[in-house]
């Protein structure tokens, strides 16, 4: 995914913008970058590579040369960014979170009008350069944003860092946010509010959907109204959120203790406790074992002195041992218990499985499993959600297709009972459907636990507290807009 902040002050502001990023850095994994303005001084830029270090290690050293009074900065899960322009709307550096499904169809497109590009991301088009070569097609700023949300297809949040401010733009259907923060003589724009409360800044409120604004040290001026419709992502409160975070004014932290008081009261398992799989699972697994009024247990704990990020590693393998290794068991809590854990989703099950066999070999009587979200029947279109390339590297695809038999359910399937892909696949993702319980209970036996559930629905969008209809589900019901 990724996440962005920029901010504009009377005084320097690297200091707020080198903390205020990396604030963002749960949110990727790649490439960091910062860029300021100064009024003497012009447009500096760096870009480094964040696979083996953390940002602040990688920029500390450089800060000095960053001078200015406004600056943007991005942790990125793709392409190099910020990158930088001088064109007929002025000298820019730009950063985005974005996911552009038709890169190459624009890039293609734009190369036969005579456009051209300076910069490669793993031997393709950087997005983010295709992002500004689309905003200056416009006459306006604005015009030419909204030439970005028209043309691609996908989603796209931006910062622009001009002579005169910065700019901020949220994806037309809002699936990633942005938030503006202020305190006395500064203003700040960013994708976590978990990035405010240390620098001294205050909530001021969040951008809708395709809103675009400019920010000054004079305060926030609106170039755009927000649109009517929003899909925020939902997997923001699952997954992606720090704890301390906040989205369409509901807190990260406060959802997940929510959607684990709701699951909890429903579940009349007989269990010793209940842990959370740190770190996205422990708010849920509070929440579950206050619902369930059962003792919560710190089963599991997560070594964070030496082991980076488990999706950091270029490989999945040594993701796949990173993880196992910086979360270790608590003999103690496990021996003879029957314990409850409870953990964000199930991608592809690999990781899960090999710690589920751990806790048993380490005297767990029981292991049951309870997810946040509901199964991931479908891909993400819109966000860098994973590093999957294809559906079928989800478990529940893998068993939907074992469970279809030889219909290969991603085309129309054959037989006298076949049916449309949409339509067997919807059935997987209704939780009253034999289907869905005949996928569950295929996954719970391959991850060898003794019980497996997941939430619903209904039961993520109460804890959200928006709208069913302003949400997006796609990964679990494919029912939001393309």
């Amino acid at each position: 995914m990724g996440g962005f902040f920029g901010t504009i002050s009377t005084r320097p502001v690297i200091t707020d913008l080198f903390y205020g990023t990396d604030y963002n850095s749960h949110l990727g994994t790649k490439r960091g970058g910062l860029a300021t303005y100064s009024e003497s001084k012009g447009f500096f830029r760096s870009i480094h590579n964040l696979e083996n270090n953390y940002f602040r290690t990688r920029f500390e050293s450089e800060l000095q040369r960053f001078v200015g009074n406004s600056g943007i900065g991005v942790i990125s899960d793709t392409d190099p960014q910020p990158i930088m322009v001088n064109s007929h709307l002025g000298k820019m550096a730009v950063v985005t979170v974005a996911r552009i499904n038709n890169l190459k169809e624009l890039t293609d497109e734009l190369l036969a009008q005579g456009e051209h590009f300076s910069e490669m991301s793993s031997g393709k088009t950087n997005p983010t350069e295709l992002v500004t070569i689309l905003i200056q097609q416009g006459r306006t700023y604005v015009e030419g944003i909204n030439n970005v949300f028209a043309r691609i297809k996908g989603s796209c949040s931006m910062l622009i860092l001009t002579e005169n401010g910065i700019i901020a733009a949220r994806d037309r259907l809002g699936r990633t946010p942005i938030v503006l923060g202020a305190k006395e003589g500064a203003w700040a724009a960013t994708s976590e509010t978990t990035s405010f409360p240390n620098l001294g800044f205050d909530i001021e409120r969040f951008l809708g959907p395709g809103e675009i604004v400019r920010i000054t040290t004079a305060g926030v001026e609106q170039l755009q109204t927000p649109g009517r419709d929003m899909q925020v992502c939902s997997f923001l409160w699952v997954y992606y959120g720090f704890p301390t975070s906040t989205y369409e004014g509901r807190n990260v932290e406060a959802m997940r203790h929510e959607c684990g008081v709701l699951m909890g009261r429903e579940d009349t398992t007989a269990v010793d406790s209940v842990s959370g799989i740190p770190d996205s699972g422990v708010g849920m697994a509070t929440g579950y074992a206050e619902g369930m009024g059962v003792p919560y247990r710190r089963a599991i704990s997560k070594y964070t002195p030496t082991w980076p990020r488990s999706f950091m590693p270029g490989n999945q393998l040594t993701r796949d041992l990173v993880a196992k290794m910086k979360l270790i068991p608590n003999q103690d809590a496990l021996s003879g218990k029957r314990c409850l854990f409870c953990d964000d989703s199930i991608v592809r099950g690999t990781q899960l499985r090999d710690n589920v066999l751990g806790l048993f070999d380490l005297g767990a009587k029981e292991v049951h499993m309870r997810i946040a979200c509901p199964p991931l029947i479908y891909g993400c279109p819109f966000i860098n959600f994973s590093a999957s390339k294809s559906d079928l590297e989800l478990i529940t695809r893998q068993v939907i297709r074992d469970l279809e038999g030889e219909r290969d359910t991603s085309t129309g399937g054959m037989g006298a009972e076949a049916t449309t892909p949409t339509e067997v696949l919807q059935e997987y993702a209704r939780t009253d459907s034999e289907r869905y319980r005949a996928m569950v209970e295929e996954i719970g036996r391959r991850l060898g636990l003794t019980s497996l559930r997941f939430n619903t629905i209904e039961i993520l969008i109460k804890a959200i507290g928006l709208p069913k209809e302003q949400v997006c589900t796609h990964c679990f019901d494919g029912s939001s807009h393309f």
